[in-house]
């Protein structure tokens, strides 16, 4: 991936105002006095940004006034929390920073899990919070707070501009950290007295310009050759790097020209690269089709990997087998995840030199393996079609009428829950960053600020999101920023009256459950008291049909369907005995 391709993603918003490098800049742009909070707000529309999430306070209500003259437009949330889970799904989508803006204090803190999730999970987000003036940081005042000690953990790059002429400097290098190698988040502190400050200086002059990078090193792409020579059983693990929408053309490039089997992560690319080759997905449990596949492999090609989706002591600490590693950045040291030889540059150019290897040659057993597990996987998610009756509904149903409604343009956002497990180990993607899925923290609420934001990112294209009964109300309350913003998107809710994803999981560590039980709520009066559509379904057989009304709405809607989670067991079957001692 170069990085000035994923500055270019065609879904992205377009501005007029991003900065060519060697475009000379405007006489006037040189001179004119800003404030600080102006600079910034230009230095981001110079940048391509083009929506600021946020909730105002004294200490940023500059910026917040600054935005007033930009074509940025501002997205004001009900939870700083919100705000960066939408900053970090237009991140995520886009390939560019999403920002998000908060108040100083409990401004700041409120964005803590948006900024960790981002981190964790390779989406760049820009986080500006405001700061008490600089007289008064180590002061006990209202707001006082060591807002770069709480961040240094959850971010890139935390640091706060203590003078308006480190203004530029911080936040160039701030989109510099968030966007460049593996993505994540940033923070920039704006003490109130900085954002008011004067400053002489030209927004447009390539602050957090895109570094060009080339592929990797041409004696590792030789001893990657020379290893993966040796293979029999050679298969392709895709992780959430490779799932960039910038990759698409030349990651089909070589999975296809190369024969090999692929699994992929839970946010990794999926079927659409390479539908005959493709064994599904992996992750938490360790006892999936594609799972018997790896355990088979002499040697494991990981692309765009992060140990975080998939613990490898789980699948490879009791393996003896080739590992070379194709990512951005060196792999963390682990005992179970020390590859062989590993690849290390811009992915995109890495794997355009990959696609000039000689072809594999793969034992005809291993690939017949690889069949009969991708038919054993289809097979599965097929019974769905067949489940019906009256609610509660079965998860395989669920899915079978979600994925029925799922178009290549359609975005689909899910939550954490059974329901993720059901939902990303039998739904299917039909382009990259098509599913939007938490699997680094696993965090709970996204999906619907998430929805929010894919709309934005692609207007007029479909949008569906999931999640649980519990995770929806984590942040429901942004369904009437939803209406007030004009989105347009469907929030199935999988309705057990439980933290289910807990419930079984206890079941099977503990054979008893504890703080798993919740209350029942009206979801049809809930969505209505905001102005936007409510449904109940009764009956399985009522599913797709109310789906396809509700796409057609022209508000948010919310779709309450009782889940038969009986059978999560299947969930658990012949699992790694790590989860169950």
């Amino acid at each position: 991936m170069t990085t000035s391709a994923r500055h270019s993603h065609p879904h992205a918003p377009q501005t007029s105002n991003r900065r060519t490098p060697g475009r000379p800049v405007e006489p006037a742009l040189r001179s004119k006095a800003l404030t600080g909070a102006q600079f910034l707000v230009k230095a981001l529309e110079a940048h391509g940004v083009t929506h600021v999430f946020g909730i105002p306070g004294a200490k940023v209500d500059s910026v917040f006034t600054a935005l007033l003259d930009s074509p940025i437009e501002l997205v004001l949330c009900r939870h700083e929390q919100n705000a960066a889970f939408m900053a970090q799904a237009f991140g995520r989508l886009t390939g560019r920073i999403g920002v998000c803006l908060a108040t100083s204090g409990p401004g700041v803190t409120n964005l803590v899990t948006g900024l960790a999730t981002a981190t964790t999970e390779g989406d760049p987000v820009l986080a500006i919070g405001g700061e008490v003036p600089l007289d008064d940081r180590f002061k006990q005042t209202h707001q006082s707070l060591d807002a770069i000690g709480l961040m240094q953990p959850v971010t890139r790059f935390a640091q706060s501009a203590l003078s308006i002429h480190d203004l530029p400097e911080v936040l160039g290098n701030a989109i510099r950290a968030a966007e460049q190698g593996r993505p994540g988040a940033a923070f920039l502190g704006l003490p109130k007295d900085v954002g008011l400050a004067e400053i002489e200086a030209d927004p447009s002059a390539g602050w957090g310009e895109p570094i060009l990078q080339g592929p990797c090193h041409p004696q590792a792409l030789s001893r990657a050759a020379e290893l993966m020579a040796t293979l029999e059983r050679p298969l392709l693990l895709l992780g959430m790097q490779a799932s960039d929408p910038d990759l698409s053309e030349a990651l089909q490039a070589y999975v296809r020209r190369s024969g090999l089997p692929y699994c992929a992560t839970f946010q990794g690319p999926g079927r659409w690269v390479a539908p005959e080759q493709y064994v599904g997905r992996l992750g938490l449990f360790r006892n999936q089709p594609g799972d018997a596949l790896l355990s088979a492999a002499d040697g494991v090609i990981c692309l765009g990997f992060d140990p975080v989706e998939y613990d490898p002591s789980l699948w490879n600490s009791d393996q003896s087998r080739t590992l070379i590693n194709v990512d951005v950045q060196a792999a963390d040291q682990d005992q179970a995840f020390l590859p062989q030889v590993e690849l290390i540059g811009d992915l995109q150019q890495t794997l355009i030199a990959m696609a000039t290897l000689p072809p594999l040659t793969i034992a005809p057993d291993f690939r017949q393996q690889q069949q009969a597990l991708a038919a054993e996987l289809r097979a599965t998610a097929a019974e769905g079609a067949s489940m019906g009756g009256a609610a509660p509904v079965h998860p395989l149903r669920l899915v079978h009428e979600i994925s029925s409604v799922i178009t290549k343009d359609t975005t689909l956002c899910l939550d954490v829950g059974s329901h993720y497990i059901w939902m990303n180990r039998y739904a299917q993607a039909e382009r990259a960053r098509q599913v939007l899925v938490s699997n680094g923290q696993q965090t709970l609420g996204v999906a619907l600020p998430w929805a929010i934001a894919a709309g934005m990112v692609r207007p007029g294209c479909p949008v569906v999101s999931v999640s649980g009964d519990g995770g929806f109300l984590f942040t429901a309350t942004e369904l009437e920023t939803a209406v007030r913003m004009g989105s347009r998107f469907v929030h199935v809710i999988w309705n057990s009256h439980s933290y289910n994803m807990v419930e079984f999981q206890e079941q099977a560590h503990y054979g008893r459950v504890s703080g798993i039980q919740l209350g029942d709520y009206d979801v049809v009066k809930f969505a209505e008291a905001f102005g936007a559509k409510g449904y109940s379904i009764q009956n399985a057989e009522d599913l797709g049909p109310v789906l396809r009304e509700a796409l057609q709405q022209p508000v948010p809607v919310l779709i309450n369907v009782p889940v038969d989670y009986s059978e999560n067991i299947r969930l658990m079957q012949n699992v790694h005995q790590q989860f169950i001692h």
